[in-house]
């Protein structure tokens, strides 16, 4: 005899979205089902239905919960720069960092798809990449924190597809040359050099 799941409607609708994030990564947002996300989460179909009644609700819950865990990865950034500063070394540190966890490289390059292909989207990617040019904003100015989000989606996307990311010097290289270009190495954070 099984054991009953005590009844936990808040537990249960956070497993149904974990399974639905998991599944996008593994599947795509159009191979999504939601037999697949019951299956996964381990609850009846049924309840899948009850929480999400459409596809297209549970895709989106899927989503936003990818942007969250990209939000994360985005934290840890700004601890690393909170405790290292900002120059170029230790940005091309913190990006490796966030482009080598492989879960949050898929998860933004599904987010960054998504966008692409459904303009509902659009805004829930965009939303990562303005905290992103925020967060750097604070150390580097807006012109050159746009910049470096720029170049970061770009390595991201390459991270996915290669199954690895730049490495460090790369890196470095780049985001050097990226401050330098635009004008911010040193100055008020404001794109002031």
């Amino acid at each position: 005899m099984t054991a009953r799941r005590r009844r936990d409607p808040a537990g249960r609708r956070r497993e149904i979205v974990e399974a639905a994030a998991a599944l996008v990564i593994e599947v795509g947002l159009g191979g999504l089902t939601h037999r697949m996300v019951a299956n996964r989460a381990q609850v009846a179909l049924g309840s899948t239905t009850h929480y999400f009644a459409t596809l297209d609700d549970l895709r989106e819950a899927a989503l936003r919960h990818l942007a969250d865990q990209v939000d994360s990865g985005l934290a840890e950034v700004k601890r690393s720069l909170d405790e290292h500063g900002a120059d170029p070394a230790v940005l091309a540190e913190a990006l490796f960092a966030y482009l080598a966890d492989t879960h949050l490289v898929r998860a933004d390059t599904c987010l960054l798809s998504a966008a692409v292909v459904d303009p509902h989207f659009r805004s829930l990617a965009l939303q990562t990449f303005d905290r992103l040019v925020a967060l750097m904003s604070a150390y580097v100015g807006v012109r050159e924190a746009t910049a470096i989000a720029v170049f970061a989606q770009g390595a991201a996307a390459h991270a996915a597809l290669h199954e690895e990311p730049l490495d460090v010097a790369s890196l470095t290289e780049v985001i050097t040359r990226l401050l330098a270009a635009t004008g911010e190495c040193g100055g008020d954070g404001n794109g002031n050099g």
